[in-house]
């Protein structure tokens, strides 16, 4: 498969749209940005007429595959009833019961349009909840792109300075100052302690299990001594769950773990596509926002079309179908992958859940980013771009999604292309 024409659209496109791509987060990419012409069920199809198995899924929303029919024909049908309202729609309602329905952690909801946007109302409310002003990040999470949290994300360790107290690294050029923010080594509770003890800190975000960089799960005990801690000196404990949540299961990664933060950022899967994020939580806190101590406002919250699309997301999930679905499809390719790297002598590790798992290199059992950037990621990088020219798109950073749109043939086509990238050496 070659590439070239999307690699012409994009230079093309630069003269309209500032680098041609409208995230920065599509830059960079082997062998080029791709352009794509149409997406169905587990497949994507390119500018030049490829077809690609897809394990982007969107960046993970696509929990239920490229255009499902059930969330296409209720966008559909809202589109002749309401648009935009700048008021309250009774869909709002019914989706906001369906969250709740799912998550654990959530006794009241508020929508918004991006898990970025949602982070930001999560700090507020620790805030004012606890009359504070710093926030603990960890090394290696991803939670949004805002000024006041892009830090230390993908951290270049000569800058990062002390493994147990890093220093915070700026994510951009033009970065606001982070006086408000402590970045923290994950998986170290003791760490935790220490600055919880000096009585500055409002809240505490993670995400509960590492997928943005590293694939690592949270030691044992670890999540249930930070919800520990966090009550003992009253900070919030903040789940990002833009990733984890409806996918690792229908409750997310606090029904899959059994640890219950006291507000959760959800997005992504949420509505299979469509612009809605959410930051669901605790009665107590989430009333700083009903009572409009804590600001929180959007143009485009609770949107008519993207509610409608939440909702059949929602049921579809709450059905139990999808997750069955990819229970098998899922299981099949993890298994697969180990078996195929095993026989073809390659140290690898795959780590995660059917529908959401790390891949990566040489390299077994990290804890945290640090650890987790010895793996091999040139041999991966290279390793996803002979698989994206045999038709299997992956995330050269090693996270694989999955949607119950993919099939058993689509998991044989895929190991099959993986042992012919073996068999041509990585």
């Amino acid at each position: 498969m070659d590439f070239i024409g999307s690699k012409g659209a994009v230079e093309e496109g630069a003269a309209f749209v500032s680098g041609g791509v409208n995230s920065g987060y599509r830059v960079g990419l082997r062998p080029n940005p791709l352009v794509f012409t149409s997406a169905h069920g587990a497949t994507l199809t390119d500018i030049d007429g490829n077809t690609l198995i897809d394990y982007f899924l969107g960046m993970g929303p696509m929990l239920l595959g490229h255009s499902p029919a059930v969330v296409i024909e209720a966008a559909k049908s809202q589109l002749d009833i309401s648009l935009l309202v700048a008021g309250q729609t009774p869909l709002e309602y019914r989706a906001a019961k369906l969250v709740l329905e799912l998550m654990p952690g959530a006794d009241l909801v508020r929508f918004a349009s991006s898990g970025s946007e949602a982070v930001q109302v999560a700090f507020r409310v620790a805030r004012a909840a606890s009359k504070r002003m710093k926030m603990i990040k960890f090394e290696g999470h991803y939670h949004g792109w805002f000024d006041n949290i892009l830090w230390s994300v993908a951290p270049d360790l000569a800058l990062a300075g002390d493994p147990l107290h890093p220093n915070a690294v700026a994510g951009t050029q033009g970065q606001e100052p982070s006086e408000n923010l402590v970045v923290l080594p994950w998986n170290n509770s003791d760490l935790i302690e220490e600055e919880l003890k000096k009585g500055q800190i409002a809240g505490i975000i993670m995400e509960p299990i590492m997928f943005n960089s590293g694939g690592i799960l949270p030691l044992p005990g670890y999540l249930e001594r930070v919800r520990h801690l966090c009550t003992q000196y009253g900070a919030l404990l903040i789940f990002d769950e833009v990733i984890t949540g409806f996918r690792v299961c229908a409750g997310g990664a606090q029904e899959k773990l059994g640890v219950v933060p006291d507000l959760t950022i959800l997005g992504k899967a949420i509505a299979n596509g469509f612009a809605v994020a959410a930051i669901v939580g605790k009665r107590e806190f989430m009333d700083l926002i009903g009572s409009g101590k804590v600001m929180h406002g959007g143009t485009y919250n609770t949107q008519s079309v993207s509610m409608a699309a939440t909702i059949a997301t929602l049921e579809t999930i709450a059905s139990g179908s999808p997750h069955k679905i990819i229970d098998e499809t899922g299981t099949a390719l993890m298994k697969g992958l180990q078996e195929e790297f095993t026989k073809a002598g390659v140290e690898h590790e795959v780590v995660g859940f059917p529908a959401v798992f790390n891949l990566r290199f040489d390299l077994k059992g990290p804890t945290d980013y640090r650890t987790a950037m010895k793996a091999n990621r040139e041999r991966y990088i290279n390793f996803a771009y002979e698989l994206l020219t045999r038709g299997i798109r992956v995330l050269p950073r090693g996270t694989w999604f999955l949607s119950s749109a993919h099939e058993i043939s689509d998991i044989d086509k895929t190991l099959s292309a993986v042992r012919d990238v073996l068999k041509s050496g990585i």
